[in-house]
């Protein structure tokens, strides 16, 4: 009796131990918002398009001000307070780039200054 309560007290702390961790983990990660397909066109005169939505993340290419992006996703990055945008870049010279452009540079408004997105909590 003693060695299946040590067990079942045991194996609930081993649950809760995990809860805990796979909920600290989530909360730094980044939220990601999924939404339908559209097009955009970058409205900067250069924006590096990223592997990782994060400023430190490598760059697979530049998009230059005018290339079209279809996008279809948003990201939030917590701990850089920053929205970008996923999507596959077309450039004028016909190159594809698939990555992540900060909003500002990407918004699905055009050229207008958009209110970025509501931040996730």
């Amino acid at each position: 009796m003693k060695f299946r309560r040590n067990l079942g007290i045991s194996l609930a702390a081993t649950a809760l131990g995990l809860t805990v961790t796979a909920a600290g983990i989530a909360s730094t990660a980044g939220t990601a918002q999924a939404y339908g397909k559209d097009t955009t066109k970058i409205s900067c005169s250069a924006a590096k398009v990223r592997i990782h939505p994060a400023k430190d993340s490598a760059a697979r290419g530049v998009a230059y001000k005018g290339d079209k992006m279809l996008y279809d996703q948003w990201d939030y990055k917590k701990s850089e307070k920053t929205w970008y945008t996923r999507g596959k870049v077309t450039r004028k010279d016909g190159a594809k780039i698939y990555g992540y452009v900060l909003y500002q540079c990407a918004n699905p408004y055009g050229t207008d200054g958009a209110p970025t997105p509501k931040v996730p909590k």
